[in-house]
């Protein structure tokens, strides 16, 4: 930004900069505290929680050998390079920890971005006195700031573990967040789709995802060159706690100075509101004859991309089951703890329902997405000429509602057949575990709806709903929080499943509470009015 603003007529480039800087932060004024909470907490929660498991030399000597042997495991967290509490709680949390940072980071930018492109509200700002690059500058900024808070708090958290690798953690935190908030930047601008947009740049962090994962597999020291190709191997590579790599810092720097010029030197070849590579037009009858079919073109492409990931995690997690009982061995906290998550039937079925709960708290997400795609189609206004027609408000959020609420089942049966085909054994069961997710999941969905029906402007609150959901499920049980705090989850009334016994009474409640939840957010559609940007 400052090498732009030395340029002759840099400065007119970014006036107005502040100003939209604050207005995207009033705007994400909930979003990015949510996003950052949940990645703080889900940090600096661990040290206590592998304290408690791993309280000897002994047994974090054990684990080391088991991750250092176990080539699975290694692909799903990474690879281990200390046994203090600080460098265990890197290893344990930074792959995750990175990726939320990465979602954060390209949802900021893309949203103040091309979303402010596509709904035309660019263009009336590009009207007043701001610069042809204020706005791009000004999402980074905000990414900027989302990323500096995180590594503040998790460096301020961590720093009784060694104010040192605290430090490198949070910042490396930070790097990744960056390094993908630049990335988005760049597909900004070849795409005239914010919706595409964030599925591209989330394609890429699945493959950065993946790359880091075969290396790590291949290599139990983060030497492979997959690792390396990778941001969030990076991460793992500036080894936190473990004599730090300093030098590990300014290449993520580098990459993310370097992506930025790059997306600099593009938005400044183009006019707003187009692209590089503009939106191929679709037909304007026969499959979009309906509202049903129009909000399938919509959603289509984000169904796909959740149902790769889910069957693809299902495999992963299901070959990780037979070996989870020589990674827990002895131990009894690690025992414990998959046995709050998983319930009391055995390691193996303990580990199955915990993962399965897990992909149902990632289902939520899901259908927020889905549900708040009605949102979006009504604030850009692309609702209004749908609406014109012969369609109901009911029959057009309908359509939507069945992509989101049947996608999530959809998504989940695909995780069951990859738990199935990654185990081998107990196919039905395993089957029946991920669908009993889905009341739950239903639940977060129907509170989107109501949100969304009876006060639209509430309706980005969905997102905190389901972060701490997410939140009270993945930290909750590591804590030993009260069981009360767990119930205040949808996913507290489940059954422990597989293994334990069926309840009935609580899947059709849950089920009978999403319903009336739809009904009520329906009805509130029916009868406000709609609005626009």
């Amino acid at each position: 930004m400052t090498a732009l603003a030395l340029r002759p007529g840099g400065s007119r480039q970014l006036a107005g900069t502040w100003t939209l800087l604050r207005f995207a932060l009033r705007r994400d004024r909930v979003m990015i505290p949510v996003w950052v909470t949940v990645n703080t907490l889900m940090v600096l929660s661990m040290p206590n929680t592998l304290k408690a498991t791993y309280g000897t030399a002994g047994e974090r000597a054990d684990l080391i050998h088991q991750v250092a042997t176990n080539a699975s495991f290694r692909a799903l967290i990474g690879p281990v390079f200390d046994d203090s509490l600080g460098a265990l709680t890197a290893w344990r949390v930074g792959v995750y920890a990175g990726a939320l940072a990465a979602v954060t980071g390209l949802l900021v930018v893309v949203r103040h971005t091309r979303d402010e492109e596509e709904s035309g509200r660019q263009e009336l700002i590009a009207s007043g006195m701001v610069g042809r690059r204020a706005s791009l500058t000004a999402a980074l900024l905000a990414a900027a700031v989302a990323n500096g808070a995180l590594a503040l708090l998790v460096a301020a958290g961590l720093a009784g573990q060694g104010t040192a690798g605290a430090l490198a953690f949070g910042l490396g935190l930070a790097g990744v967040g960056m390094v993908f908030a630049t990335m988005a930047a760049i597909v900004a601008q070849f795409t005239e789709s914010a919706r595409l947009a964030r599925g591209l740049t989330a394609g890429l962090l699945g493959a950065a995802f993946v790359l880091r994962a075969a290396g790590d597999s291949a290599s139990n020291d983060g030497s492979s060159a997959l690792t390396w190709i990778s941001p969030l191997g990076w991460l793992s590579n500036l080894r936190a706690f473990a004599d730090e790599r300093w030098w590990v810092l300014p290449l993520m720097a580098a990459a993310a100075l370097a992506q930025g010029a790059v997306a600099y030197a593009l938005a400044g070849r183009r006019d707003v509101g187009m692209s590089f590579l503009p939106t191929r037009p679709g037909p304007a009858t026969g499959r979009l004859g309906t509202a049903a079919a129009l909000a399938w073109r919509l959603q289509r492409g984000s169904v796909i991309g959740w149902s790769t990931g889910f069957l693809l995690a299902g495999v992963v997690y299901g070959g990780l089951t037979d070996g989870v009982a020589d990674l827990v061995g002895d131990n009894e906290q690690a025992r414990e703890l998959f046995e709050r998550m998983g319930g009391q039937s055995g390691i193996t079925h303990a580990f199955l329902a915990s993962m399965t709960g897990m992909l149902g708290l990632i289902a939520a997400l899901y259908v927020v997405a889905g549900v708040l795609r009605l949102h979006g189609e009504e604030t850009s206004g692309r609702a209004e000429p749908v609406l014109a027609n012969a369609v109901g408000r009911v029959r057009w959020a309908a359509g939507h509602l069945v992509i989101a609420f049947g996608g999530a089942v959809w998504i989940m049966l695909l995780a069951g057949l990859g738990l199935a085909v990654g185990y081998g054994k107990e196919a039905g069961p395993v089957l029946g575990a991920c669908l009993v997710q889905v009341a739950a999941v239903w639940v977060i969905g129907g509170v989107a709806v109501v949100l969304y029906g009876l006060a639209p402007r509430l309706a980005p609150l969905s997102w905190g709903v389901a972060g701490a959901v997410l939140l009270i499920g993945w930290v909750g049980p590591a804590l030993d929080v009260p069981q009360a705090v767990l119930d205040v989850s949808p996913f507290g009334h489940l059954p422990k499943l597989p293994g334990g016994g069926m309840e009935w009474g609580s899947v059709a409640g849950l089920t009978a509470l999403a319903a009336g939840l739809v009904a009520v957010g329906l009805a509130g559609l029916r009868r406000r009015d709609m609005t626009s940007s």
